[in-house]
């Protein structure tokens, strides 16, 4: 029982770190902000698209990926310095995560969806009996991950500096 007591403490010393908490708003501003642009576009048809939307989507303006590293990048360099380690460390986690964002995903997602039209296009054709679209996971455009980034770093600079 001594063990679990611990491992809540820690876990409530979690949920009220500066850190943590600026993070999690970075994602879920990004999400929101995502969320009201679709819908106010009406790209939104039901309301399960949009709990799904404001909870796990990906791709979309802004990036809440992007957001999210952004701000934990910031807070550790508030917190801890530009010069120590762990900035290093949150540094490259967010030049990876940027990177997959923009490239990456994007490009598999371009992929996804030339082999769907070539596939379905086949199927059209009676050259294959069946085929089954890949999911067309979304990265995001240049400008989506400059927003995200963005966002995250002013929401970082207000929960540790303001």
């Amino acid at each position: 029982m001594c063990m679990f007591k611990g491992v809540w403490e820690q876990f409530q010393t979690l949920l009220s770190s500066p850190i943590f908490l600026a993070c999690v708003s970075s994602w879920f501003l990004a999400q929101f902000l995502k969320t009201l642009i679709k819908l106010f576009a009406g790209k939104v048809h039901s309301i399960k698209e949009l709990v799904e939307l404001l909870i796990w989507r990906t791709g979309g303006m802004p990036s809440s990926h992007s957001a999210l590293v952004a701000c934990l990048c910031t807070c550790i360099g508030i917190t801890d310095g530009f010069d120590s380690g762990l900035f290093v460390l949150s540094f490259c986690f967010f030049m990876v995560t940027i990177r997959d964002a923009v490239g990456v995903r994007r490009a598999n997602g371009i992929q996804a969806n030339m082999i769907n039209r070539i596939g379905n296009l086949l199927k059209d054709q009676g050259l294959v009996q069946e085929y089954k679209n890949l999911k067309e996971v979304q990265g995001h455009s240049p400008m989506e991950v400059i927003v995200g980034c963005i966002l995250g770093f002013f929401v970082g600079i207000g929960f540790l500096v303001l």
